[in-house]
């Protein structure tokens, strides 16, 4: 059985948001807040097909401080039988590379949402190569 490790998402390019040094001002509580509207915004009939995986924001990846989220875990495509009895994927959501990339709060809901997605989708099996092709890369 192999692990997945999706190494994150690193955010839509230039065009969409910068690392200029300017941090769009929200709390912590009001950046996790846009994470929990942000998951539940997902179709029901996807929501109940997650299984084992918890979602932490976090302020950001000690030696990756331009990562935006990260999956680590076994996506649903590959687990079997043997399953059984593993510790809960793991998503993570980071604050400050986030606010950092965007010059809006507008910005940070997209930015928040779509990176939300992308990680799920990493549970789901979905690799980065089709993420870019549905416009989540």
């Amino acid at each position: 059985m192999a692990e997945a490790r999706g190494w994150g998402y690193l955010g839509r390019g230039p065009d969409r948001c910068s690392d200029d040094g300017y941090v769009v001002e929200l709390s912590e509580d009001e950046f996790d807040d846009l994470v929990a509207e942000a998951l539940d915004t997902l179709p029901p009939d996807l929501a109940r097909l997650m299984d084992n995986v918890v979602v932490f924001v976090e302020n950001q990846k000690p030696g990756r401080p331009g990562l935006l989220g990260l999956y680590e875990g076994v996506p649903l495509t590959s687990r079997g039988h043997y399953y059984s009895g593993h510790l809960p994927d793991r998503i993570t959501i980071y604050r400050l590379p986030i606010r950092r990339r965007c010059k809006t709060r507008e910005e940070v809901v997209e930015q928040v949402r779509i990176t939300v997605v992308h990680e799920i989708a990493h549970h789901f099996g979905i690799g980065e190569a089709r993420l870019h092709e549905l416009g989540y890369g």
